[in-house]
């Protein structure tokens, strides 16, 4: 099982910065890709941004230029810096890893989702 907890959010206003920030527990999982997810009320989760383990991303076309996510691969954590922030990035953002278990099979996990408003 891996265990992933995030940090960050909070409220801000449009224009405004904010980092958000996830640790996944590895055990004996070998971790792949990470990135974030985001769900907005009466919307369904989107990606936001996900990183490979060689630093390859990917971005969403409402974020591109405004966000960089980044990682560390030997302390497992994922984080997202977003600038230039609009009320429309307002939503629960979630991270998640890919991992393999020790049977090659991939699992995906989730963190419990971190509030981000972006006030007008």
């Amino acid at each position: 099982q891996v265990q992933v907890v995030e940090s960050g959010g909070g409220l801000v206003q449009a224009g405004g910065s904010l980092r958000l920030s996830c640790a996944a527990s590895a055990g004996s999982f070998s971790i792949n890709d990470m990135g974030w997810y985001r769900q907005a009320p009466g919307k369904q989760r989107e990606l936001v941004a996900i990183i490979t383990t060689g630093g390859r991303t990917n971005y969403a076309d409402s974020v591109k230029d405004r966000f960089t996510v980044s990682r560390d691969n030997a302390k497992n954590t994922v984080n997202l810096q977003m600038n230039s922030l609009k009320p429309e990035d307002t939503a629960v953002y979630y991270c998640n890893v890919v991992a393999t278990g020790r049977d090659a099979t991939r699992y995906n996990y989730w963190g419990q989702g971190t509030q981000v408003t972006v006030s007008s």
